[in-house]
């Protein structure tokens, strides 16, 4: 028996996590969390929720890290008490999450989606972030090239999404080296018998996706710098983002990025995470000792 059944719909199993909702502002954020010591937040992709760090925020804990995996809003067990959403919904419910467990700084890693909000907090917030790694998606300065026009093929089809159509199309050979297999494309879908996670697919990419979207298109971030010490990781067979269109795109990253560093594994396309998880968690782990500072892990550590 699933012993998480007293969620509706039951949570996918994923040993050594604990899991609670915490009332934010506008929100009622499910929180998936391991470990003990110093936090990482662990951001997840669309159409994924917490469950998609089941291999990687284990192994943080193993070296003494506390990831902390929260449902985005519109995803996941998360609910919000509205519906509607803009370009920074997402990174006030971080700020806000990060308050309400006294985290006053963070290592982060994050996917797709996810990485929207693990910059702007970069961007925004740079004392609240240490070390991050960002998988799939580029440095907010990255220039706009027809090379990576096919990353936003799916864009189209999600801004006019009407449930009940299911979302299984983007776990597709164009985004996956390895297949999933049913009983895990079911513990992503699962959330689809939640209406408002359907409800909100359009509401995302309306409110938030496109137009920030539309900032990095139009070099917003060209005109800020990246403070925190950033690793940005993409699967060679993640063709729009091959090795060499990402070194097109962020040429002169020095002029833009106080630490930028870029790897490519093997083997994996966009959805790292599940084509690779022990790759990603060792590079996630080397790059947090290679830029090892000292962290205030929370209010009560600073006070």
């Amino acid at each position: 028996m699933n012993e998480h059944s007293e969620w509706e719909p039951p949570l996918p199993d994923a040993p050594g996590f604990e899991h609670r909702v915490l009332r934010l502002p506008g929100v009622r954020m499910h929180v998936a969390t391991i470990g003990e010591g110093e936090p990482v937040l662990l951001l997840h992709g669309f159409p994924e929720h917490w469950w998609q760090w089941r291999r990687i925020a284990p192994e943080l804990a193993r070296h003494g890290y506390r990831a902390v995996c929260p449902d985005l809003r519109g995803c996941g067990w998360t609910a919000a008490d509205a519906p509607g959403m803009d370009r920074e919904s997402h990174l006030r419910d971080v700020i806000a999450l990060l308050d309400e467990l006294g985290i006053v700084r963070t290592r982060v890693i994050s996917h797709d989606m996810g990485a929207i909000s693990a910059m702007q907090l970069a961007y925004a917030h740079p004392e609240r972030v240490g070390p991050m790694v960002q998988l799939s998606v580029p440095p907010g300065f990255f220039a706009f090239t027809p090379g990576i026009v096919p990353a936003f093929r799916h864009m189209p089809k999600l801004l006019v999404h009407r449930p009940p159509a299911s979302m299984r199309y983007l776990f597709g050979p164009a985004y996956l080296t390895h297949p999933l297999t049913e009983d895990e494309l079911s513990s992503y879908l699962v959330v689809e018998r939640r209406p408002e996670v359907l409800a909100s697919v359009r509401t995302i990419f309306r409110g938030l996706v496109i137009p920030e979207s539309m900032r990095l298109a139009g070099g917003t971030y060209r005109r800020m710098r990246l403070r925190p010490p950033t690793l940005c990781v993409f699967g060679r067979d993640d063709g729009p983002f091959s090795e060499k269109n990402v070194r097109r795109i962020t040429r002169g990253h020095e002029r833009f990025a106080d630490r930028i560093e870029f790897a490519y594994v093997d083997d994996a396309a966009h959805f790292l995470t599940d084509d690779a998880p022990e790759e990603v968690a060792e590079l996630a782990l080397e790059w947090f000792a290679r830029t090892d500072e000292p962290t205030t892990l929370d209010a009560e550590t600073s006070s």
